[in-house]
């Protein structure tokens, strides 16, 4: 499928991944790749091993704290992931990196909720107009419920956030998604359904907010998030 001579895909995407501090983004990130096969060993930021953390600094304090990227791929897309400082005091770092994104991910704690700085991170992803798919993690954390975390997701951040760790052709999502997109409605009244091509489309312009729930650490949604990344992404 479209590789070039130097055996990398055509198609590039850069993907930001965004989260208040502690809500798991480098354990994400080291999934990802994991689960891309771009790192043989799963290291962990409490362990000091992580990937994406290589300065010294940031493994004594287990926070990240520089930009940094990492090539992975994944289904015929070449992704260059940019693992981005959660802690607010690094924020204009955080904000030049911002510019370069075709798409971000921003991970939430399912054990937290949307936090203050999750906020701010929504307004800079808005102010850019980045298209967002959400990872909310540590759902393995007793009394996390997911239902809540997406009203309150729906609330707090945009009515748009539907649940895509549910089967795509359920009869309820799909009438939602349609909700999103007036052309996409009328189609969805006549037909009854809802393209692929659409919903790439309401995601790539901030109509639509693919919401996925696992937990980083113990691996569980992670591929189940990369297929619908895979399934839903387009180059710009």
């Amino acid at each position: 499928m479209g590789f070039t001579s130097e055996n990398k895909p055509e198609k590039q995407i850069t993907m930001g991944i965004l989260a208040h501090v502690d809500a798991g983004k480098t354990t994400l990130s080291e999934g990802i790749l994991y689960t891309c096969k771009a790192i043989r060993k799963l290291g962990r930021v409490d362990h000091q091993d992580a990937f994406l953390d290589t300065n010294t600094l940031e493994r004594n304090r287990g926070i990240t704290i520089f930009s940094k990227q990492a090539e992975c791929t994944l289904g015929e897309f070449g992704i260059t992931l940019l693992d981005t400082p959660g802690h607010v005091d690094f924020s204009a770092e955080m904000e030049r990196t911002l510019q370069v994104f075709d798409y971000g991910i921003l991970v939430i704690s399912g054990a937290d909720g949307v936090q203050g700085h999750t906020e701010t991170l929504w307004r800079l992803l808005s102010r850019y107009q980045i298209p967002v798919f959400l990872f909310i993690n540590k759902m393995d954390q007793p009394g996390t419920d997911a239902e809540k975390l997406l009203e309150e997701l729906q609330s707090r951040l945009s009515e748009h956030c539907l649940n895509f760790s549910q089967d795509l052709q359920n009869a309820e999502l799909l009438e939602e998604l349609a909700m999103c997109d007036e052309d996409v409605l009328e189609q969805y009244l006549e037909t009854g359904s809802v393209e692929e091509d659409q919903i790439r489309t309401m995601i790539a312009e901030r109509k639509v907010f693919p919401c996925c729930f696992g937990s980083a650490l113990k691996m569980e949604g992670v591929t189940e998030f990369l297929k619908i990344l895979d399934r839903f992404t387009k180059t710009p």
